[in-house]
């Protein structure tokens, strides 16, 4: 295939394009030059298994390390963010009357979908400055092969937390980030630290000092060291990712936490100069921070596609989003969910019931095993069997 010699903008036409792209919706728009980064710490994560059963991680990670791979004779990377921070007075609201916890993002339509046409317009703004066809750049949301948060150090955005997050001097920790692979050439912004531009990897922590906030917060002990994080262990990837059974040592720490988690997010000192994003972009969906736990362990298959209908959450399904709320429930100490709980022992899905199982005896107790009598005498799962057993009352 043919490759046109690569389009040079220069500083005018750079800043035009930040001006036409934050325009659009990005309230950041940095360049960043097209080389190696990342795929060295890539690698030893990955050796180390901290990805889980995230597969296509390890399939795509020579690409994430070298964005040629991604776009032959890359030349830049454009990396986008958006703030979906609501603000201090809206996010002390967001949680009614003890309903369960969602992470941040989760309360809006699917910023895969509401960002989607800004990346189009962006590619588009590109194509018109820079001379280039559609072939000659790549975007993605958070989808593709690309080490975003690398990348947004390298360009100066912010710096990777110790939480492993890309921290914003501006934002705080709440950005959403994209990438747009291009064969022009731009020239660079600095990072926070110039010695960045020599090609080396951002230490993590790099404005944290001594703070270790986020570290002594994770109620699961996910992050290992200041920017290594075990996905085995973190509360986003057991009630997102995780497809199976969530660990039974780790679901105490899940506490309140539905779907996703905010923790290492919300206690780091940097969310004091965060202000409310302007969402030309996103999609508020306050409604859900209302929803009881209740509502949730009696959704039907209906009412979980329209209430979750062009949201984040959809790709749990149901099953999924029943086996989290069950885990919640075993948290609340509400024993007035009982009922609910039972009931969910006798669902069609092994998982969900397994998950009942664990919560009617978390709130039930010694009476778990009358209330789950009837059950257990038809049960012939393995899993559910070994939840069973767990609830038996020790001899």
């Amino acid at each position: 295939m043919s490759v046109s010699a690569p389009a040079t903008l220069d500083r005018e036409q750079r800043e035009l394009l930040r001006a036409r792209l934050r325009a659009i919706g990005f309230d950041e728009v940095h360049f960043a030059q097209a080389a190696p980064a990342g795929g060295a710490a890539l690698r030893q994560w990955l050796d180390a298994h901290h990805h889980a059963d995230m597969a296509w991680i390890e399939r795509s990670a020579e690409k994430r390390g070298d964005v040629e791979r991604v776009l032959a004779e890359a030349r830049s990377v454009i990396v986008l963010g958006v703030n979906y921070w609501s603000g201090a007075a809206v996010d002390s609201r967001r949680r009614k009357g003890g309903a369960p916890a969602w992470a941040r993002y989760a309360v809006h339509e699917d910023y895969h979908d509401t960002m989607k046409p800004g990346l189009i317009a962006a590619g588009k703004a590109v194509e018109e400055i820079a001379g280039l066809t559609g072939a000659d750049y790549r975007c993605y949301t958070d989808t593709g092969p690309v080490l975003e948060r690398g990348w947004a150090a390298r360009a100066g955005l912010g710096f990777r937390g110790k939480n492993g997050m890309l921290i914003s001097k501006i934002h705080g920790n709440w950005l959403f980030l994209a990438t747009l692979v291009t064969r022009a050439v731009i020239e660079p912004d600095d990072p926070l630290r110039k010695h960045l531009h020599t090609g080396a990897d951002e230490p993590a922590g790099l404005l944290c000092g001594k703070c270790t906030r986020c570290i002594d917060a994770c109620p699961t002990s996910a992050i290992l060291e200041p920017g290594k994080v075990d996905a085995r262990r973190c509360i986003s990837y057991q009630t997102i990712e995780n497809k199976g059974v969530i660990p039974r040592k780790l679901r105490a720490g899940i506490g309140d936490r539905v779907y996703g988690c905010d923790i290492c997010l919300e206690v780091c000192p940097w969310n004091r100069f965060a202000q409310e994003g302007r969402k030309l972009l996103l999609v508020a969906r306050h409604d859900l921070a209302g929803v009881s736990l209740r509502d949730l362990l009696e959704l039907t298959t209906e009412g979980y596609v329209t209430l979750f209908r062009r949201t984040a959450v959809k790709r749990l399904k149901l099953t999924g989003l029943l086996r989290n709320a069950c885990v919640v429930a075993g948290n609340s100490g509400d024993r007035s969910l009982v009922p609910s709980l039972v009931r969910l022992v006798a669902h069609a899905s092994p998982l969900v019931r397994a998950h009942a199982v664990w919560a009617v005896q978390r709130l039930a107790g010694a009476e778990a095993v009358d209330l789950l009598a009837t059950t257990r005498a038809g049960e012939t799962n393995e899993q559910v069997l070994t939840e069973y057993a767990e609830a038996e009352p020790r001899g």
